[in-house]
């Protein structure tokens, strides 16, 4: 069997050695991203690490023990570099080699960089210590930290040619965001209790009588916290439902590595529905065999499928 090699432009020394740094990053820090990541083609693969290593910056700050105003000032300073970024200021022998990939990145993908001030925007939230009474409230903070993220990876990813719909590929790359950062903050609301951050909007968690928090590994007395989780995850599985119709717009290796990514965290979805006081005695995962699956399915382009005919149906 012959394997085809894939061209691509000529990526110098400097840049190669910045794309290596962020790769390395990706490949340490996030659990979840990296296994799609490594299903797409070198060019994109690179480019998505690029701005995973940035993204990773940013949250590093917010989520780092700094006093809020050094905090503040840090991300002014990021935003500043990014500008330095969108200008073609960064030089490839820069000695920032996150900026070097993500400028090199900006000028052969059709990034809308913009949606990375968008998520400096959402953690200055967190700084801030923001709380949110409703759905809609949550949903700006969403859109920031994880919407963005989708449209940031769709301006690597491109759609295909004459794909049908096309025109809201990036509604569905922000819902799809927005998906994934619910299923982020059911499963890590024990952690951001003890960090002192409440996302759940207050009205759903009055509703089910957990305004008093989540401090400790038990549910607050009298709650029904199960009621409150299982109400969080059907929002979460319309958000992934409505998000998935971006796959079949998408290439085959793009589809898998959006297909991988998502599947990851709809199964992280399944456990916190079987069992919602798990996320109280600590952070839920999937073992990485379950991940490598996940990602082969991707790969074979069954979901991409399901959904294209499950849209053929509904226009039907």
């Amino acid at each position: 069997m012959i394997r085809r090699v894939e061209s691509e432009p000529h990526v110098s020394a400097p840049v190669l050695a910045a794309y290596s740094y962020c790769e390395a990053i990706t490949g340490q820090q996030a659990r979840n991203f990296a296994y799609g990541i490594r299903l797409l083609p070198t060019p994109k693969r690179r480019a998505m690490s690029a701005l995973y290593a940035f993204s990773r910056r940013v949250d590093d700050i917010g989520d780092g023990t700094l006093a809020s105003e050094v905090k503040a000032a840090r991300l002014e300073d990021t935003r500043a570099l990014l500008t330095r970024v969108r200008e073609g200021a960064v030089d490839e022998d820069d000695t920032d080699p996150v900026a070097v990939a993500l400028s090199h990145a900006g000028t052969h993908f059709p990034i809308p960089l913009g949606g990375l001030d968008e998520l400096i925007d959402g953690v200055v939230m967190d700084v801030h210590g923001e709380t949110y009474e409703t759905w809609d409230d949550l949903k700006v903070y969403c859109r920031c930290v994880a919407g963005a993220i989708g449209r940031l990876s769709l301006g690597v990813f491109g759609t295909e040619r004459g794909a049908r719909g096309a025109e809201r590929a990036s509604e569905y790359a922000d819902t799809l965001g927005l998906a994934l950062q619910l299923t982020n903050i059911l499963r890590d609301v024990r952690e951001d209790a003890v960090g002192g951050r409440t996302y759940l909007p207050s009205d759903d968690l009055a509703k089910f009588g957990c305004s008093a928090g989540f401090s400790g590994p038990n549910p607050p007395e009298g709650s029904d916290f199960a009621g409150l989780v299982h109400f969080e995850v059907r929002r979460a599985r319309a958000l992934f439902a409505e998000g998935y119709r971006l796959l079949p717009m998408l290439d085959r290796r793009s589809g898998a590595c959006v297909a991988a990514m998502a599947g990851i965290y709809r199964r992280l979805l399944d456990r916190i529905e079987r069992e919602p006081e798990a996320v109280l005695r600590g952070r839920v995962s999937l073992p990485g065999r379950e991940k490598a699956y996940v990602a082969v399915r991707g790969l074979s382009g069954l979901d991409a499928r399901h959904v294209s005919r499950r849209t053929v149906r509904r226009r039907a």
